[in-house]
């Protein structure tokens, strides 16, 4: 079930920096407190209903990218005179 959920700025705050500390998503978190309010996990095994599947993905991590920015180079020149709007509007398209 998808659902949209407003936090008080105190409580997106602590969220996320739990979610940075644990290295797990904001999503996960949410996910195992309300198990645990409902009396679906245990706090002893918070991850007693994830399936192995959920296990080993939420076990990895997201690696930084190796080169934060690139510049693009184009890889195509228009003639001069010659737009990319001139190219859209060709008639033997139809």
């Amino acid at each position: 079930m998808a659902m949209n959920l407003r936090l008080p700025d105190e409580t997106a705050a602590a969220l996320q920096a739990e979610a940075e500390r644990t290295g797990r998503s904001q999503q996960e978190i949410v996910r195992d407190a309300i198990g645990q309010r409902l009396h679906l996990i245990t706090e002893e095994s918070p991850d007693a209903q994830l399936t192995a599947r959920q296990r080993a993905w939420s076990s990895r991590t997201v690696q930084p990218a190796r080169v934060p920015y690139r510049k693009v180079r184009p890889r195509l020149r228009l003639a001069k005179g010659t737009t990319s709007l001139d190219l859209l509007d060709r008639d033997d398209r139809f």
